[in-house]
C-alpha cells in the first residue's frame, strides 16, 4: 500500500509540474503585442517545468529560485495581457510553491474571475486549502470539477483524500 502512495505521489508531482499553467478547455491568450507576452510566458512554463524537477530531486531552495525567475515573468507577462487566466493560474503556483499562499489565492481568485470552469486554477486553488488546513473549500473545488472528465479532478480528489500525505 505505501509503494502504491508513493508511486501516485510521484505521478501527481510529475503531472503538477507539467500541467501547472494551462486549462485544458482554454483558447489561448489574447489578441495583442503578443511575441514578447507569448515569450514570456513561455519561458515561464519552462522554468516552472525546471523547478519540478528540481523537487523530485529534493533540491527545494534551488527549486524555488526557479520559481521566482519564473514569477517575474509571468508579472511582466500579466501587465500586457491581464486577461489571460492561464497566466494568473502560473502566477498563482509559483507563489504558492514558494511558500505565500495568501497572495497565491489572491491571484487564483483573479483567475477564476476571469474563467470561473478553470480546469487548472480549480485543481491549484483546491491544492492550496488543502495545505492551509480549508477542507471545507478544497471540496468546493471539487466540486466545480465534478462534471469536467478531467485529470484535475482525480488529482484533487486524490490530494484531499490523502491530506495528511504530502502529494503536491
Amino acid at each position: 500500500m505505501k509503494t502504491i502512495l508513493v508511486l501516485l505521489t510521484s505521478l501527481l508531482i510529475s503531472t503538477n509540474a507539467l500541467a501547472a499553467g494551462s486549462d485544458s478547455s482554454s483558447s489561448g491568450s489574447s489578441s495583442g503585442d503578443s511575441s514578447t507576452k507569448e515569450n514570456l510566458y513561455e519561458d515561464a512554463v519552462k522554468l516552472v517545468k525546471r523547478a519540478g524537477k528540481l523537487e523530485k530531486k529534493e533540491k527545494p531552495e534551488k527549486a524555488k529560485k526557479l520559481y521566482s525567475k519564473a514569477f517575474d515573468k509571468l508579472e511582466k507577462a500579466y501587465k500586457s495581457d491581464k486577461k489571460n487566466p492561464d497566466i494568473l493560474n502560473y502566477m498563482g503556483f509559483t507563489t504558492r510553491k514558494i511558500g505565500n499562499f495568501e497572495q497565491a489565492e489572491k491571484f487564483y481568485l483573479e483567475g477564476l474571475k476571469i474563467k470561473p470552469n478553470h480546469n487548472g486554477i480549480n485543481e491549484y486553488l483546491g491544492e492550496l486549502y488543502v495545505q492551509t488546513n480549508r477542507l471545507d473549500k478544497a471540496n468546493e473545488r471539487l466540486t466545480v470539477l465534478k462534471d469536467c472528465s478531467c485529470d484535475e479532478y482525480q488529482e484533487l480528489q486524490l490530494i484531499i483524500k490523502n491530506r495528511g500525505v504530502k502529494v503536491y
